[in-house]
């Protein structure tokens, strides 16, 4: 039997399901953390208060700063997964783009947006 070159319309379909919860979830903590961001839920008057102190402000920015970090690897990662589709509807979703063999199904359920086997991956690090 020879080997596959692609995974099945039905396959797919598995892996559809599996990024558009992930996405859904993603793009709501993003949403959500750019609402915090923005100051969406405040009254508005949390930032021109004159009882506030440096180290509270520090506190602030320091927190402000890693919300805005965590925001670009949600962002990220949200790219990735909206890729993913793309390869699925391309019917190339899951075929490791050095090698050209297929990811394995173990690694493509909890890293749904992989382009690389952890092989290929390793080597390319090395």
């Amino acid at each position: 039997m020879a080997d596959k070159t692609r995974y099945s319309d039905e396959e797919l379909e598995e892996f559809r399901g599996i990024i558009n919860e992930k996405l859904a979830t993603a793009r709501h903590d993003y949403n959500e953390m750019m609402r915090s961001l923005m100051n969406a839920d405040g009254n508005g008057v949390e930032d021109t208060s004159p009882t506030y102190k440096v180290l509270e402000e520090g506190s602030a920015t320091q927190t402000k700063e890693e919300l805005i970090q965590q925001a670009g690897r949600l962002q990220k990662f949200i790219q990735g997964l909206e890729a993913a589709l793309i390869r699925i509807e391309n019917k190339t979703y899951g075929i490791d783009r050095m090698t050209g063999e297929l990811i394995p199904k173990e690694r493509l359920r909890v890293v749904p947006h992989a382009t690389l086997s952890v092989q290929s991956k390793e080597a390319r690090n090395k």
